[in-house]
């Protein structure tokens, strides 16, 4: 004889496999309507590497507040606007041994332009800049003309 609880659970089984069973179509599965197309990814398409700039010291950089240009090219008080496309904006101070006891004090107003991204062809590599432009309405000529475009140290790739 079989017991009460031996039969209840029988007859579960055969209603779950009789339930299941008249869920699927003897054709197969049937589709209606228009297929839903997927969305972009959140956020960027791709991941870019990091990029810096490289001071009088050879140190990697990245959106420095100041830092030594070249020799005695000091930039101070820099805010970024822009940083890892093509180029890199910034406004600050600009001072150095060359324009002492007046930029001592207060430096020169400057807005400097990085240029020449550099990037090694294996990916999740860093990029440099590797070239600096200065603008100042308060440097001499010949000082104007040699910040105009300044070679910056990179690494070799």
């Amino acid at each position: 004889m079989r017991s009460l609880t031996a039969t209840a659970c029988v007859a579960a089984m055969s209603a779950a496999v009789l339930l299941l069973s008249g869920c699927s179509d003897p054709r197969g599965l049937r589709v209606v309507g228009p297929a839903v197309s997927p969305s972009p990814p959140a956020g960027p398409a791709e991941v870019t590497e990091p990029v810096y700039v490289s001071d009088a010291a050879r140190r990697p950089l990245q959106r420095p507040a100041s830092f030594v240009l070249v020799g005695s090219v000091s930039l101070t008080g820099l805010r970024w606007t822009s940083w890892g496309d093509a180029t890199a904006e910034a406004t600050g101070g600009l001072s150095g041994a060359w324009c002492r006891p007046e930029c001592g004090r207060q430096p020169y107003p400057v807005k400097v332009t990085l240029s020449g991204l550099l990037k090694e062809e294996r990916q999740n590599r860093p990029a440099f800049y590797s070239r600096a432009t200065l603008v100042s309405d308060r440097l001499p000529p010949e000082k104007a003309a040699e910040l105009g475009r300044v070679s910056l140290h990179t690494p070799e790739f």
